[in-house]
């Protein structure tokens, strides 16, 4: 008689969902403890990018319906990905030839992360648990481990899966060696509002796709159209801010620069003040950039403190386990972190339905899904610190180089084919 297994998983963000779905459509018992008070409380409003890792992750652990949901509510990145001067000089075009795919189970996506979050969350109920604030566990004598939140209730596992985020506490409780550093980079990001008054007001470049943009050294800029103008992602939870909002077209963009770039305060700035941060760091750059942070919305602008995990040794597998950034927590440069945890969602919840449909060694299926996990994970970990510590160097030779390799790569097809085929991957 095969063995029952009951998973806990902590966290009810992208890569714990994905997880408790892929689990749940096979028949195996789960249930996701989350902190947040209700469905929308820890809801953020800024646009994903899916890489082939995610998209793939995604149409193999949700059910039918929720992939189709999940395609159809995906937002236009636009055309071609690209690497401009802060004048909006063209230093490299990356086009559909080496990033796009006719098939969305292994192609690029742009998603509202509030629209993600409603589809993963779907057909979970009895499921996901909410305004469960995860203490700490304990294990118990017949193996299992039972875990204690703050108000007073517990709930026992087989298997406990930490998936809470970059301040872990079951990671904190179960690896203490293993932790975040702060970077030293600050970042500001924002949604200019796309409208049919608006978007003639920004260059084309801005609103046609993606866009890197390399200034003097020191600085750092990162934007993407997010576009509903044919109407999709019309599921939507009534909110009064603007970062909360899914259904309406913008441009994401983010400016980051070293700590010592920023007020002293940047921390005790609201949205107008570190809107008037970037845009008095920009002045000097071209009016369609100025022009995309003076246009935002104040309470559509966030401060973002970048940190990232330090690389742990392997541990002794236990039926405690982590995935997403509750143990590989990385920079944003790059565009990896929430396609890791769902590349973890995927290999995990294969081994654990494979263990248990074929009453295999659950440990040793665990262990497997580890020993992958932290060769690919921290590989991710180390590509986007190199990414974010390269994007703001100070170093003048450095950025230089870097624009006379991205010149070069668009003059020599061949060359530019070699080394972006795999971009946004988290190989």
């Amino acid at each position: 008689m095969k063995r029952q297994h009951h998973v806990v998983v902590i966290g009810g963000g992208t890569g714990g969902l994905c997880l408790a779905q892929a689990l749940h459509k096979a028949g195996v018992s789960v249930a996701v403890y989350e902190r947040s008070r209700t469905r929308t409380e820890r809801l953020q409003g800024y646009r994903v990018h899916i890489n082939p890792h995610g998209s793939q992750a995604l149409h193999e652990c949700l059910p039918a319906d929720l992939w189709q949901r999940f395609v159809d509510t995906c937002g236009s990145s636009g055309g071609n990905f690209a690497f401009l001067t802060e004048q909006l000089d063209e230093l490299l075009e990356i086009g559909d030839d080496l990033i796009g795919s006719a098939d969305p189970a292994s192609g690029h996506h742009s998603v509202s992360r509030i629209t993600l979050h409603q589809v993963l969350s779907a057909g979970l109920d009895g499921i996901l648990h909410y305004d469960k604030e995860f203490v700490r566990y304990e294990r118990n004598s017949d193996g299992t481990v039972t875990c204690h939140f703050a108000d007073g209730t517990t709930a026992t596992g087989d298997i406990v899966v930490a998936a809470d985020g970059g301040g872990s506490r079951v990671r904190q409780q179960y690896l203490p060696s293993a932790g975040r550093v702060d970077t030293g980079i600050v970042t500001v990001a924002g949604k200019f509002p796309l409208t049919d008054a608006t978007r003639n007001l920004l260059p084309s470049r801005l609103v046609d796709g993606p866009n890197n943009i390399l200034p003097k050294p020191g600085r750092f800029m990162f934007c993407a159209p997010h576009d509903l103008a044919d109407g999709r992602n019309d599921e939507t939870y009534d909110h009064d801010k603007v970062l909360f909002d899914n259904t309406t077209s913008y441009v994401m963009w983010a400016f980051a620069a070293g700590r010592s770039r920023f007020p002293a305060n940047v921390s005790d700035v609201d949205g107008i003040g570190l809107r008037n941060t970037v845009g008095r760091m920009i002045e000097d750059w071209h009016p369609g950039l100025r022009t995309l942070v003076a246009g935002t919305p104040g309470e559509a602008v966030s401060l973002l403190p970048i940190r990232t995990s330090v690389p742990v040794k392997q541990w002794p597998t236990t039926n405690i386990t982590l995935l997403g950034d509750a143990i590989h927590s990385m920079t944003p440069f790059g565009g990896i972190g929430a396609n890791t945890a769902l590349r973890d969602a995927r290999l995990l919840s294969h081994n654990i339905i494979d263990a248990v449909q074929q009453d295999r060694d659950m440990l040793a299926a665990i262990a497997d899904y580890e020993r992958q996990m932290v060769e690919y994970g921290f590989a991710a970990v180390r590509s986007s610190l190199r990414n974010a510590t390269q994007a703001v160097s100070e170093a003048t030779i450095g950025r230089v180089m870097f624009k006379t390799i991205l010149r070069v790569c668009s003059a020599v097809p061949m060359l530019k084919r070699k080394m972006f085929s795999d971009l946004g991957s988290s190989e």
